[in-house]
């Protein structure tokens, strides 16, 4: 590697979707050549393939792995069967063994410190799924690969407005039971740290939505706010996690009482994503927080819909690769700080001489 930028690895993600034209458009622009070393985990045949039927005037290079990327290149690893066909909005178990195929090489280049942050575009979640890939979803796929036993957190932003969740990829009917005070407790611990550390926040103040509507209205529609997420606050806050509410979540995002928290934690994947989509789409970003490896992707899907048009916005994509950028500085910035503690100065009690004693101040 020539320069020193960071070496961002992207997955191909379907190769019927939208993934590669919103990587293409993204990097279109030259100035983001500067900021970063982007390495596509891909097909050098795919991308051509995109690029010519989009129109899309961005050059790359064809490497065989991420020691050969280039300055200022965008550079593409081919890990796909040549033989693969792109057939725009069709779902494809042969697209989602590409995807998987790029996923994996990333994951193997990371482990090796050929990378240093993984965005993912978007995958097919049911094409996908195979004897290797049996997850939901992105985040729970890389936690078991690159998690060292640490427990992830789905958390979609734009800017300051974070939107975590304690339930992510279940179905509407487990997840009643699945909330307990230890699972809230966890993702408190998880954003409360993130919060922290990824985004230099020393204060978090977090705002926690209820389960059930009007936040159980004293008992009459449920309990559970009582019984388990209440009594998770209170025993999170004496370890000095701030947080607040459970606040109902209509009038909560309704109001713009979101505006004053640096997170939010929902209980459910709807719940937290429907109004931040609708507010934030176009350039939220999902991040992967709680784990080694700095992982983020777009907040979109494939857009079969829109697939082979030509009119996908990047925007969402773009900001991506930003957030991915900004954690993995803030996390090295963090890590020589630890490295090299302040010295604190401070009077022994015990001492009557009150002679300046000097320590050092160990971190968090």
């Amino acid at each position: 590697m020539e320069d020193n930028k960071i070496r961002i690895g992207i997955t191909q993600g379907d190769i019927n979707g939208v993934g590669y034209e919103v990587i293409l458009k993204t990097f279109s622009d030259p100035t983001m050549l500067e900021l970063c070393t982007p390495i596509i985990y891909g097909s050098p045949k795919v991308a051509a393939y995109h690029r010519k039927a989009l129109d899309i005037q961005t050059n790359f290079s064809i490497v065989n792995s991420a020691t050969e990327a280039g300055y200022n290149r965008l550079s593409v690893v081919n890990c796909t069967d040549d033989e693969v066909k792109v057939e725009f909005s069709k779902p494809d178990p042969e697209a989602g063994k590409a995807a998987l195929g790029a996923l994996e090489r990333a994951i193997e280049e990371y482990r090796e410190g050929l990378i240093d942050v993984i965005v993912t575009a978007p995958i097919n979640k049911h094409t996908i799924q195979s004897e290797e890939f049996s997850f939901p979803g992105h985040t729970e796929y890389i936690e078991e690969r690159l998690g060292n036993g640490n427990k992830s957190l789905m958390i979609l932003m734009k800017n300051d407005f974070r939107v975590a969740l304690v339930t992510t990829h279940i179905p509407v009917r487990e997840i009643a039971t699945t909330i307990t005070k230890e699972l809230i407790q966890e993702k408190l611990m998880i954003f409360h740290r993130c919060l922290k550390q990824d985004f230099g926040i020393g204060a978090p103040r977090i705002a926690v939505l209820s389960l059930n509507p009007h936040a159980g209205d004293g008992g009459l529609l449920g309990m559970e706010e009582q019984e388990v997420i209440i009594p998770a606050m209170k025993e999170m806050e004496e370890k000095g996690i701030l947080s607040y509410g459970p606040y109902a979540a209509d009038g909560f995002m309704g109001s713009g009482n979101y505006t004053h928290f640096d997170g939010i934690l929902a209980m459910y994947h709807d719940q937290g994503l429907a109004p931040f989509k609708a507010l934030a789409m176009e350039d939220g970003v999902n991040y992967t927080a709680g784990l080694p490896v700095v992982r983020t992707s777009p907040a979109h899907g494939t857009a079969y819909d829109i697939a082979g048009k030509g009119v996908a916005c990047e925007d969402s994509f773009r900001q991506a690769i930003y957030v991915a950028i900004d954690v993995f500085r803030n996390r090295q910035r963090e890590k020589v700080a630890r490295a090299n503690p302040l010295r604190k100065q401070y009077y022994e009690k015990r001492d009557d001489s009150d002679k300046l004693k000097l320590d050092t101040v160990d971190e968090e």
